[in-house]
C-alpha cells in the first residue's frame, strides 16, 4: 500500500470507530429506560479512548485520525456508564 492508501484506510477505521461508539446510544436509550446494561464494558471503552486520544495527540506528527475515531466514544462510552446506575 502507498502513503494514500493507508492514510484513507486510517480515515475509513476511524469512521467504523465511530460507528462503533454511537451503538452506544441504544444502550443510553435501554439504560433511561430501567433496562440497565453493564458499565464495566463502557467504563473500560472510556478509558481506552481517553488514552488513546492522549496518545494520538502528542505523537509526532499528530495522529489526527485515530484521536478522531476516539474523541466521540470518550464522550459516548462515559455517557453509557452514568446512565447505567
Amino acid at each position: 500500500m502507498n502513503q494514500k492508501q493507508i492514510k484513507i484506510l486510517g480515515w475509513v477505521a476511524s469512521g467504523m470507530s465511530i460507528l462503533m461508539y454511537v451503538s452506544y446510544i441504544a444502550q443510553i436509550i435501554n439504560n433511561l429506560n430501567e433496562h440497565k446494561g453493564s458499565w464495566i464494558q463502557p467504563a473500560v471503552a472510556t478509558i481506552n479512548c481517553i488514552l488513546w486520544t492522549i496518545y494520538a495527540l502528542k505523537t509526532k506528527p499528530m495522529q489526527k485520525a485515530i484521536a478522531a475515531a476516539n474523541i466521540p466514544g470518550i464522550f459516548l462510552a462515559a455517557a453509557t456508564v452514568f446512565t447505567s446506575f
